[in-house]
């Protein structure tokens, strides 16, 4: 692990941050599933209300060879806590300490920011993530399932009427 450099990502860096996002994509084998853009990530990570924030590990070259990417979450039941969104190290430096590294500084983020529980995924069938954070410590849970809705199934969701006039109360709210 010699001659790189961790530090907090910046919006120059997004190009090379989407490009691994899109690589990570690939390898949970789904290439065509990242729709996010780089004006999407500007707008989210540096315009006036950021939803994120992430570290970027550097090699020598200046070339961005691992992220990892989290936002700040709520546990109804626990409080603050911090959600890694993805960590990501090109396949090519895989083995060499840098995920370690890289989830050092979200545990260092969680810490500082006062949360008390940090919180990501991991798939079912990907041994390699799920070894990696099993040595570093970590609870992996089974019994937990994920739901969500894809953007076109929020946008034909039918709402109650009440519902969409208290969201619309909060427009412009930032969190």
């Amino acid at each position: 692990m010699t001659h790189y450099t961790l530090r907090r990502g910046i919006e120059a860096d997004l190009p090379q941050v989407l490009a691994l996002i899109k690589e990570l994509a690939v390898y949970e084998r789904a290439p065509d599933a990242v729709t996010n853009t780089l004006a999407d990530m500007q707008r989210d990570g540096f315009g006036p209300a950021p939803i994120f924030g992430f570290f970027v590990l550097e090699d020598h070259a200046a070339q961005i060879i691992g992220i990892a990417l989290f936002y700040t979450a709520y546990s109804t039941w626990k409080g603050r806590m911090l959600y890694l969104e993805d960590l990501v190290v090109t396949e090519a430096a895989r083995r060499g300490g840098f995920g370690k590294l890289l989830f050092d500084a979200v545990v260092a983020e969680a810490r500082a920011t006062g949360a008390v529980r940090l919180k990501w995924q991991v798939l079912d069938w990907n041994e390699p993530a799920i070894n990696f954070y099993k040595r570093l410590g970590a609870n992996i849970e089974t019994e937990w399932l994920n739901g969500n809705l894809d953007a076109t199934q929020l946008s034909s969701y039918v709402l109650a009427p009440a519902a969409e006039a208290a969201a619309a109360s909060a427009t412009g709210r930032s969190f």
